[in-house]
């Protein structure tokens, strides 16, 4: 998936950062939920309606992230609140003096409000709440109260939708997770939307440099986010697609090397079935990154090269199941690149 920086902000200013866009395979949903599936004895009853589409996202996080610690001039002398007080890239921080933070504009504001009085902030760091106390400072340069922060609020990106719950309008996609593109945490969402997206050229990968599908969201939203972890995203669509087909979900045990056909979106004709194969089941107990699939369709192939950044999440079929979904490409091969098992992505739709 790509995505693009929407909201990285350094507490030293309020002037927001330009948006830059970075491109990234990422993403995986968290929706709360476990589908129970009958291994014991090969019984699997869940049926889903094919993905294949491009999708696009904006998502805002569940606090801030902080995605940077930095020094400015007060009193004559190099400092960082932000840093004395101990807080680190990759924190989040969730509230000031016991007021919840919206967004970074709020936090900016809290700061520069401070007229350098303590302040206790609550954040989260690996998963564990702590509070710390940073004494905001003027800024020579401005005469304006800074920390020494650079934090991030939302992110937005393309991406590939796997499959539909057909009976709620759940979906699944991406196959990884929505991680920040400096620090690599995976994205806490409080919100987010899906959009569809116009597609425009295709930058055809190579080894070494990665492709990438190129497209613009439009503005009409189609659906909510819901879920973001290390298998995808998840949400719900605001209406079910009709006319596509449906493919019972194979076992993680009923996944084999050999033969399988992708379902990817390249251009504006919508999704193709394509040649694939599996080549490896490499990790058939592990969350992601559970086999290696080399794609072998030459029109795929004279497309874009192989897996690009954007498919992430095109659906794989084999034996006529669904068994997973493209996560990442090999740098190295662009032919080559890694797939999720359907079953794992399944277990986090409710």
């Amino acid at each position: 998936m790509g995505i693009r920086k929407k909201s990285g902000k350094r507490v030293c200013r309020t002037k927001a950062l330009s948006a830059v866009l970075v491109i990234a395979a990422l993403l995986c949903f968290l929706c709360g939920g476990v589908t129970v599936f009958a291994e014991e004895n090969g019984a699997n009853e869940e049926n889903v309606i094919i993905g294949g589409d491009v999708f696009g996202t904006r998502i805002s996080t569940k606090g801030v992230l902080v995605v940077g610690v930095t020094n400015f001039v007060s009193g004559g002398k190099e400092r960082s609140p932000a840093r004395d007080a101990g807080i680190c890239s990759k924190d989040i921080i969730n509230s000031v003096d016991g007021v919840e933070i919206k967004d970074s504009t709020d936090l900016i504001s809290k700061i520069e409000k401070s007229e350098g009085k303590t302040l206790e902030i609550s954040l989260t760091r690996d998963g564990k709440n702590m509070s710390v106390n940073i004494v905001p400072l003027l800024s020579d340069s401005d005469g304006v109260y800074r920390a020494g922060l650079w934090v991030r609020d939302s992110l937005a990106g393309i991406g590939t939708v796997t499959f539909i719950i057909p009976e709620t309008g759940e979906f699944a996609g991406l196959g990884h997770g929505i991680c920040d593109p400096d620090t690599g945490i995976l994205m806490p969402v409080s919100k987010g939307s899906v959009f569809s997206v116009k597609l425009g050229d295709i930058k055809k990968g190579s080894a070494g440099e990665p492709g990438e599908l190129r497209g613009r969201l439009a503005e009409e939203k189609t659906g909510s986010i819901t879920g973001n972890n290390y298998c995808g995203v998840c949400g719900v669509l605001s209406e079910i697609p009709q006319g596509k087909k449906s493919y019972p979900v194979a076992l993680r045990n009923e996944v084999k090397t050999g033969k399988v056909t992708v379902v990817c979106t390249v251009d504006s004709n919508g999704p193709r079935e394509y040649a694939a194969e599996i080549e490896k089941i490499c990790d058939a107990e592990g969350k992601i990154k559970n086999f290696i699939i080399k794609i072998t369709d030459e029109r795929l192939l004279d497309l874009t090269g192989g897996i690009v950044q954007g498919m992430s999440g095109s659906p794989i079929l084999q034996d006529g199941k669904l068994v997973g979904a493209i996560t990442h490409v090999l740098i190295d091969d662009p032919t080559r690149g890694y797939g999720i098992f359907a079953q794992n992505m399944l277990e986090q739709i409710k």
